[in-house]
């Protein structure tokens, strides 16, 4: 896009091409995480619901959407770890970033175990308390207690 738009008349800085295509990328994982924990959802489920008597939108409220949502949280939180850790694509566009940084002061101090270890903690103090969250929510949603 950084790239390309220009040829096309469209001028943007980077930082916005960056941020439109982590959401292009972020939206088409998304939609295959929704897409498999919905289709999770068996027939005899909704069948169950249609012998209930429920219509299309209670059983989309009350059969599909809780359980559907429930099943989506392992590969939406992937997800979300994935796209953090693809934000290090932004330095192809000359825009700074973590690992960027670190090669950056690596080439002006040669110090590359130092920095490479910062960066290692700097990933770390981002991701764990990120996947600790995800994890206490699959955990909520998984055993119900989701609206408790």
């Amino acid at each position: 896009m950084y790239y390309a738009f220009p040829i096309l008349g469209l001028k943007m800085s980077a930082e916005v091409c960056g941020i439109i295509g982590l959401i292009f990328l972020g939206g088409a994982y998304m939609a295959e995480g929704f897409t498999g924990g919905f289709n999770g959802v068996t027939k005899s489920q909704i069948n169950s619901g249609k012998a209930l008597g429920m219509n299309r939108l209670q059983l989309a409220r009350y059969v599909v959407f809780p359980q559907g949502l429930a099943l989506s949280v392992p590969a939406l939180a992937a997800n979300i770890i994935f796209l953090i850790k693809e934000t290090s694509i932004f330095s192809v566009i000359a825009i700074p970033e973590l690992t960027n940084t670190a090669m950056d002061l690596i080439g002006m101090y040669y110090r590359s175990n130092e920095y490479l270890f910062m960066l290692v903690v700097a990933y770390a103090i981002i991701l764990i308390p990120l996947i600790l969250i995800l994890n206490w929510l699959e955990k909520r949603v998984r055993y119900g207690a989701f609206g408790n």
